[in-house]
């Protein structure tokens, strides 16, 4: 497809990595020139230097052609009036990043059908999901969908003790009769797509796809244990933590919240009357103590700052006993994380780029390709693929076993029918099916891009 970014700040060079990876055909548009020259420097993009609510630069920048229109700046009405001329000017699909809170959901709605939007993004909000969804799974750090919700895929330390240390993965059904299958595994830096050989050892990181009723038993024998939550905390009070706490409150989860900001505080008590909100410096280690994150069940590190979110997270992991949410602006932190156990770890900008190319692989799909969901694990090492069989293939209806796959792949899992089998050699693909599919390959587009 052919799609238009405008703004290449974090959020947009991190969609354009990834909409120029997987074979889309980019342009870049900005107001600053070094980084409209950075893109297209180290991604091969078209780039435009302007204004993108300018119609004459969107039509030079080809929105007449374009299938869609990514407007990610810092600047909500920018992005809502670039959407609007686009709409005008080329008629493509459009998609806005709106941030400020003073746009309830219902404006939101209400801009979307009159402006004739395909998708406004909330950071904040997305972010606000994601977290709740690790709370749910609170021994988990990661956890993502596939089919429609039907199949799970989380990332769960071998903990010390667990049943699985010490198991080779071809056994982990006949003795340990647990339904899963590990399709990653990330230990000391490095990371593998296994075979039934390997063999498990306690501080591997692995990553497994179950179905939601076996997830629990799953992380159990990895030595996981996932208790009720009753307390959460989250230290710093952005848009993100009032999200997330609007929603815990909901469901009985006592919040505390820790801002260094007195007028911030004064607004998050109103935003949120039943949460706690403490003013102060929630790197002060006695005052973590005096309100009590010994006692928490859940420590939310959302600082504007990666080094005190790191240092939170440490703290909670090693004191409080509680499982470490953390927020990351840099990717550069990445090798330094993989030798620290800071819990889970949410990039707000990934969060963001990944609701937004949801929406485009969904458009993609209806025009040829089959990726249903996609997703990559380990500093973007791992992806794993969803497809649904919709056309007919030669490799249809027969047994794995026989078929010549590429190498570094595996086929995960097979839905049929709202049926979920972890696939033998003897098993087989059939139309219809939805296939996930794990690869250290790039660029697979169809089910059939599995043989070699």
């Amino acid at each position: 497809m052919q799609i238009i970014v405008v703004g290449c700040g974090n959020v947009g060079r991190t969609l354009i990595e990834q909409l120029v990876k997987e074979g889309h055909d980019v342009t870049a548009v900005d107001l600053d020139k070094s980084r409209v020259e950075q893109v297209v420097r180290e991604y091969d993009v078209m780039g435009y230097i302007g204004n993108g609510a300018s119609r004459t630069l969107l039509i030079d920048a080809g929105v007449k052609k374009a299938d869609v229109l990514l407007a990610v700046t810092a600047a909500d009405e920018l992005n809502l009036l670039c959407c609007l001329i686009a709409r005008k000017a080329g008629d493509c699909k459009t998609i806005a990043r709106v941030r400020n809170p003073i746009y309830t959901l219902e404006e939101v709605s209400f801009i979307k059908e009159e402006l004739g939007l395909s998708l406004i993004i909330n950071p904040e909000m997305a972010a606000a999901h994601e977290i709740a969804r690790l709370i749910k799974f609170p021994s988990a750090i990661r956890v993502e969908n596939f089919a429609k919700g039907r199949l799970d895929l989380l990332g769960c330390r071998v903990k010390e003790g667990s049943e699985l240390a010490g198991c080779a993965l071809m056994d982990i059904t006949s003795k340990h009769n647990v339904n899963m299958l590990v399709i990653a595994v990330q230990r000391k830096g490095e990371v593998v797509i296994p075979n039934g050989q390997y063999v498990l050892e306690e501080g591997d990181v692995v990553y497994f796809v179950a179905e939601p009723t076996k997830v629990m038993q799953s992380m159990k024998k990895l030595g996981n244990v996932n208790r009720k939550v009753h307390k959460v905390m989250i230290i710093g009070g952005g848009e993100t933590t009032v999200y997330l706490s609007k929603h815990l409150l909901n469901i009985g989860i006592h919040v505390t919240i820790i801002e260094s900001s007195k007028e911030r505080c004064g607004e998050l008590s109103e935003l949120l009357p039943n949460a706690l909100v403490i003013c102060g410096d929630g790197t002060d280690r006695e005052l973590l103590l005096e309100e009590g994150i010994e006692s928490m069940n859940i420590v939310v590190a959302w600082t504007n700052f990666d080094e005190e979110n790191i240092m939170l997270s440490l703290y909670a992991q090693q004191h409080a006993k509680a499982k470490a949410i953390t927020k990351i602006h840099k990717i550069e932190h990445d090798e330094i994380l993989q030798t620290l156990d800071v819990g889970s770890i949410c990039y707000p900008k990934k969060i963001t780029a990944e609701r937004i190319l949801q929406y485009i692989r969904a458009m993609n799909n209806s025009m040829g390709s089959n990726v249903e969901t996609l997703y990559q694990l380990v500093d973007d090492r791992i992806e794993v693929l969803e497809f649904v069989v919709r056309s007919n293939h030669d490799f249809l209806g027969i047994p794995l076993e026989k078929l010549h796959l590429k190498k570094n792949l595996l086929i995960a899992c097979i839905v049929r029918a709202g049926k979920f089998i972890i696939p033998g050699g003897k098993d087989e693909i059939r139309m219809n099916d939805s296939v996930i599919v794990v690869t250290m390959d790039r660029g697979l587009e169809c089910i059939s891009d599995i043989m070699r």
